[in-house]
């Protein structure tokens, strides 16, 4: 989970134990050295080792050599990227490691429901509500693919995005509500 994918479903899970609560209360509430966080979440050494190391695994606390702090980015990801069911976790995972490699999207899938998953990924690069030129799609799709065309197309096409007078904003994809 270290590489940003922490769903609300993943998040929820971490959240659901009492000694990880504890430790995300305690960074909340201020506490940022590890027998601070320890004391003020009342927790015997063995339980905060554990709970600590579970919480630093999923990306969700960061464990600096001075000082522990909360990722808190990885709330605002999971608030942004819709559950999915089960079994479709494992195949858009299985999609994306074939299609993208190092921040690079390898080819456009052929198939729909393949491209689909890669476009809620591209999808997430433009915020919603804002504006973009089309200059500034062809930017940011280009850090993924040299067809920028074929992409804004797709997105387009697949309402992820929304298209007039030469500007484009994210209508589609995954977002909180």
């Amino acid at each position: 989970m270290r590489d940003g994918t922490v769903g609300a479903v993943e998040l929820a899970g971490l959240l659901a134990d009492e000694r990880r609560r504890r430790i995300v209360a305690a960074l909340v509430l201020g506490a940022c050295s590890r027998d601070e966080v320890r004391s003020r979440a009342a927790l015997t050494p063995r339980d905060f080792v554990t709970a600590l190391g579970r919480l630093v695994d999923s990306g969700l606390v960061v464990d600096d050599a001075n000082s522990l702090s909360l990722a808190e980015g990885v709330f605002r990801d999971a608030a942004r990227r819709p559950p999915r069911p089960l079994g479709e976790r494992d195949s858009d995972d299985r999609v994306l490691r074939a299609f993208i490699d190092d921040g690079r999207l390898r080819s456009i899938p052929a198939s729909r429901a393949k491209r689909l998953v890669v476009l809620g990924v591209l999808a997430q690069e433009f915020e919603p509500g804002k504006h973009y030129t089309e200059k500034a799609v062809n930017l940011i799709l280009g850090k993924w693919h040299a067809d920028v065309a074929s992409l804004r197309r797709y997105l387009v096409d697949e309402q992820f995005l929304a298209r007039a007078e030469g500007r484009y904003w994210r209508c589609g994809g995954s977002v909180s509500t």
